[in-house]
């Protein structure tokens, strides 16, 4: 009876050095556990050229959920991310095993319009990429690109847009000046308004606020919390305490391989895996 006592007494005392090591930012967030499944990897291997990048990734991801995939430089979490719109296509030699699907869809099958899941699949990456544009020009983009040209039209996208990325009231009365005179933290907000102006269900982010100040990613965050609601959104990021902030799920790469994958506060708080633990308190990485 006593070792069993001093075992929950050690397990609670783990628990709690891994929330503190963590940044103790742990949030109660909406029950998204019953949601269906949106992506879906099996088996899922990467190469470029002979060099093999991702290892046997099988994982499943809940729509309208967030997904944080973290773990230390060149681990394979913006790889296996790229695979999932087939951003990977366009570097030569790069080739995959096994399949990713999208409710239920083979996205590598030789039908599939490549143009039209990336329309499907958005991306914002981690160093913020305006146009030299206008703001205006900027959103309107990929809705012209696709065929839109009703002014009217064009104005009700691009204001809904930058409502939803939280910006509007800030470049309401300045559409027409250039997207380059906005802020690093602007900017970012802007081309998560380009990426929703065409309409996607995934939002794929690449550490979109490393190279931002804390309060600038204190506004994304709260954004991606307020996009959650109506898009399944995959994160990568190096950061412990925003990966425990704005995800539900989290899935720790290590070396191309998928180590442990599971509800965030259950990776946080009581990880199965050492290597997860290790690196989640810092002792490695």
């Amino acid at each position: 009876m006593m070792l069993a006592e001093e075992n929950q007494v050690t397990g609670e005392k783990k628990k709690m050095a891994i929330r503190t090591l963590s940044g103790g930012v742990l949030t109660e967030k909406e029950d998204v556990t019953r949601n269906p499944s949106k992506i879906s990897s099996q088996d899922l291997n990467m190469y470029y050229g002979p060099v093999r990048a991702l290892h046997g990734i099988t994982m499943e991801v809940k729509e309208r959920a967030v997904t944080a995939l973290i773990g230390p430089s060149g681990c394979g979490k913006s790889t296996f991310l790229r695979t999932l719109n087939r951003m990977n296509d366009t570097i030569p030699g790069a080739r995959i095993e096994g399949t990713v699907t999208i409710d239920g869809v083979n996205i590598y099958g030789s039908a599939v319009n490549v143009a039209a899941l990336r329309r499907m699949v958005g991306m914002v990456f981690q160093k913020q990429n305006p146009f030299p544009k206008s703001i205006f020009d900027n959103v309107a983009y990929g809705p012209r690109l696709h065929g839109i040209t009703d002014k009217a039209v064009l104005e009700h996208v691009v204001e809904e847009s930058l409502k939803k990325s939280a910006i509007w009231d800030e470049v309401k009365d300045r559409l027409d000046t250039s997207a380059m005179q906005l802020s690093g933290g602007q900017q970012q907000r802007l081309c998560i308004a380009r990426v929703l102006a065409v309409g996607p269900e995934i939002i794929l982010m690449d550490e979109p606020a490393s190279a931002l100040d804390p309060l600038s990613t204190a506004k994304i965050e709260e954004l991606i919390h307020q996009l959650r609601k109506n898009y399944t959104i995959v994160i990568v990021t190096h950061n412990m305490q925003q990966a425990a902030r704005v995800s539900d799920y989290t899935a720790y790469f290590y070396m191309g391989s998928l180590v442990e994958f599971g509800e965030t506060k259950t990776i946080f708080t009581n990880p199965v895996k050492k290597e997860t633990e290790d690196y989640i308190t810092g002792r490695f990485g």
